[in-house]
């Protein structure tokens, strides 16, 4: 029986406009470069404009702050406050931003009296009219706080908004550049910094590239009622949204587009460089790839991140997730020139039923997409990109069999 084509669900609620399918331009003039930073195991995308152009043309990528559009903001709330717009906290969000800053500090190795007098000033109400004249100096590119004051050619740690530690103070730390990022990752990059002490005065994303968050903030005491106490403080912890790629979408505007440079320890790396480190991350990558690869060519929007919460490999949608729902659920297969070979994801008839039923009661089709490798195919020439041509993709529909729909009418016995 041949399976039925379902076309694409668009969505009832679309808001914004196709701009187009890839971050590229058909000229050389303006050809794209943009820059990823290979972090542990993710590979994430750090300059505003960057983020905005990758994910716009061609939806690669998610927020690392957000669910997937890379637009978290430090607040959903934003209100007047004596004719100054502020994001609005609750008291007890504010002191949550506090812990993580105290965190975040105690993990770059400052000691706890440090601590203390950096984050001391920051829980005290700030007049309106030092915001005014702070958020004035920043919009006249005079800087802001304290980095505006510091010495030009001064090392300096920026923290959080008006806080600078200058290089030569009891509590500065050579291998400690970047705050902005969450405590769990802090702890994570101190770790890798002791690690390699030539790299102690380097750190892997560089502080100018990141945006400041909005640098005041209003709190607002969690009782109810217009008689909710309303102060002006300083936004002691930024979050900043970055924008992460899956191995295979960094790979594909890499050696596809020619878009991106992935950078590792401030180092960029060159194609084979990074398809070895890949291989090392994940050991069904050429596999995954192969598959990303060959549903982007055909015009797919395919998502790894989103198959997930379904139980498989990618989700397919058509221009975009903000268009159309997805259209099929894939499993990713490897299989040799006979379609055996152990399999990356071992099925038995019951799995693959339940699967198949998932699938069905979310309104996508079922496909297995098999990864056919020659039997010549040698350990080194999977050392380079180049075996991808030498790999073939097949593609097999499952349908479910409901027997009430496929029951003969009487008159056709």
């Amino acid at each position: 029986m041949q399976a039925e084509f379902r076309a694409p669900r668009r969505r009832c609620r679309v808001y914004e406009e196709y701009e187009a399918p890839f971050p590229v331009s058909r000229s050389p003039e303006e050809r794209s470069s943009f820059r990823a930073e290979l972090v542990n195991q993710h590979v994430l995308v750090c300059l505003p404009d960057h983020i905005h152009k990758i994910y716009k043309q061609g939806y690669f990528g998610k927020g690392v702050l957000s669910r997937a559009r890379p637009d978290h903001s430090i607040s959903d709330q934003w209100d007047q406050h004596e004719g100054l717009l502020l994001p609005v906290l609750t008291q007890s969000r504010y002191d949550q931003l506090l812990g993580w800053a105290e965190s975040a500090l105690l993990a770059q190795g400052l000691i706890k009296e440090a601590v203390s007098q950096i984050l001391q000033p920051l829980s005290l109400p700030v007049g309106i009219e030092d915001v005014r004249r702070e958020t004035g100096s920043r919009e006249n590119g005079e800087g802001s706080g304290a980095d505006s004051q510091a010495p030009p050619n001064a090392k300096r740690l920026r923290l959080m908004s008006g806080v600078t530690l200058e290089a030569g103070t009891s509590c500065w730390s050579e291998d400690t550049q970047d705050s902005s990022l969450s405590p769990d990752q802090l702890c994570e990059r101190s770790r890798d910094l002791d690690s390699d002490q030539d790299s102690n005065s380097d750190s892997d994303l560089d502080p100018e590239s990141l945006v400041p968050g909005p640098g005041f903030v209003l709190v607002v005491s969690d009782a109810d009622g217009d008689a909710a106490t309303r102060l002006v403080r300083r936004n002691p912890f930024y979050l900043t949204e970055y924008l992460q790629l899956s191995l295979e979408e960094a790979f594909f505007l890499v050696y596809s587009l020619g878009c991106l440079s992935v950078h590792m320890q401030q180092e960029p790396l060159s194609i084979i460089q990074l398809w070895k480190k890949l291989r090392s991350l994940r050991p069904d990558f050429i596999s995954s790839y192969a598959a990303y690869h060959h549903f982007r060519s055909r015009g797919w929007v395919p998502k790894e991140g989103s198959g997930a919460k379904y139980g498989v490999d990618l989700l397919l949608y058509r221009k975009g997730p903000p268009f159309y729902h997805a259209s099929y659920s894939v499993v990713v297969e490897k299989v040799d020139d006979s379609f055996t070979g152990s399999a990356l994801r071992p099925f038995s008839w019951r799995s693959l039923a339940a699967l198949g039923r998932i699938t069905a009661n979310v309104s996508k089709e079922l496909m297995l997409c098999y990864i056919v490798y020659p039997v010549d195919l040698s350990e080194a020439e999977l050392d380079s990109p180049a075996c991808l041509s030498k790999l073939k993709v097949q593609e097999v529909i499952i349908s479910r069999w409901v027997s009430s729909k496929e029951r003969a009418e009487p008159d056709d016995i």
